[in-house]
């Protein structure tokens, strides 16, 4: 079976995104990079280029399915705020265009990649590099989270798990 994965690390000012096809449980990478917004600029105009942007990318690579990092509040709970406005236009963009969406706590993204749940950002971003057979780890840092996160969902969907609300056009796993 071939899916094709949007995987989105959500952000104000940078959203990272990748593109992995998966089939037979062989993965490849399309394409990462980040949406970058402009700072001093209104929430709104923000927003507005994330929505466009995402767009875009659902328009030009035509994913079967969206992986998104859930909100995790540390913290600054005013940044925490900001992302959410900005996860929740990557959501209405997702939903808009009928791709399937599947959140992932990053505990649950550790688990996937490297096989521990604690484990720190350098072994993620290493073992993305390694599943993926790349000459180099994907730049920066937020397109490689989002390339983590496309990857989990590839080696999630296997599970029984993911049958769970099949029928929904938003899932959480």
């Amino acid at each position: 079976m071939f899916l094709r994965i949007l995987g989105i690390d959500p952000g104000l000012a940078t959203v990272g995104f990748s593109i992995v096809d998966c089939e037979n449980n062989k993965m490849k990478l399309v394409t990462c990079g980040v949406i970058s917004t402009p700072a001093h600029t209104s929430l709104s105009s923000r927003l507005d280029r994330i929505y466009e942007d995402m767009n875009e990318l659902i328009s030009s690579f035509g994913p079967d399915v969206m992986s998104v990092e859930e909100l995790f509040f540390n913290t600054n709970i005013t940044t925490g705020i900001s992302v959410a406005h900005a996860r929740g236009v990557i959501l209405l963009s997702a939903y808009r265009a009928g791709v399937q969406v599947f959140e992932y706590t990053p505990l649950q993204v550790k688990q996937a990649v490297v096989g521990y749940g604690r484990a720190e950002k350098n072994q993620v971003i290493d073992m993305v590099r390694r599943i993926l057979a790349l000459p180099a780890v994907p730049k920066p840092d937020d397109a490689a989270d989002a390339v983590a996160l496309a990857i989990c969902h590839a080696r999630s969907s296997t599970s029984l798990l993911s049958n769970k609300g099949a029928n929904d056009i938003c899932s959480t796993i």
